[in-house]
């Protein structure tokens, strides 16, 4: 069986548990749709909205799939979704938010259309705690499929949980930060996170400088 078609299997378990289940007669798939492979980013999309392959399904406000240019020449990888995010059903919202979008705006010279920016997890966890492994196990075939859609020049990841779990490193974040990182076929430059930076705000002049480079690589032909 496909993986994709395993998805949807689980997709319906959990589902039929989440209605108080515990055991239900086999259960056929509709052949003509739901086994086939998204062939389009909005399909992609629509079957992140209605995910329920992980426990993150009973406690966010809906998936966050993600948002702007279908073929931007950024990609931005957050870690998880925020409270904010999750009640607004928004991006760039927050303080952190805010921040980026200034990133984007005053630094990069683009509009948040521009770019396109998702989760590695695409549901905000429960009492904001760090998504374990198995929720990004759950929502990592999106994510590599929504990279294949969009086709980026370059991916950004946000943080070193991002990195990390994206890119399957052991470096030292620091030894990578800011660095041009060949990932798959694609360039991967790892920054801080903008709630981080609030945190620590001696560290936005290095960010400048980590932006700067972003700048260069998609000004590069």
């Amino acid at each position: 069986m496909k993986s994709y078609q395993n998805l949807i299997l689980l997709q319906n378990l959990y589902r039929q548990q989440a209605l108080g289940f515990e055991y239900s007669n086999p259960f056929s798939i509709n052949e003509a749709d739901s086994n086939e492979e998204p062939l389009t980013l909005e399909q992609l999309n629509k079957n992140i909205s209605t995910c329920h392959l992980c426990d993150l399904s009973k406690s966010r406000c809906q998936s966050m799939h993600g948002y702007g240019n279908s073929k931007a020449q950024l990609m931005i990888i957050d870690f998880s979704v925020s409270q904010t995010e999750d009640s607004q059903n928004k991006y760039y919202v927050g303080r952190s938010g805010e921040s980026l979008k200034k990133m984007i705006e005053n630094v990069l010279g683009l509009s948040t259309d521009d770019v396109y920016i998702t989760h590695a997890v695409k549901c905000k966890t429960l009492n904001s705690n760090m998504p374990s492994s198995s929720e990004f196990e759950s929502c990592k075939s999106y994510l590599f499929s929504q990279i294949e859609f969009v086709q980026p020049k370059l991916i950004v990841t946000l943080g070193d949980e991002a990195y990390y779990r994206v890119t399957k490193e052991t470096d030292k974040f620091q030894d990578v930060r800011g660095h041009v990182i060949d990932f798959k076929n694609y360039k991967l430059i790892p920054i801080y996170h903008p709630a981080f930076l609030l945190r620590n705000p001696e560290l936005k002049k290095i960010t400048l400088s980590d932006l700067k480079t972003i700048k260069s690589c998609l000004s590069n032909k």
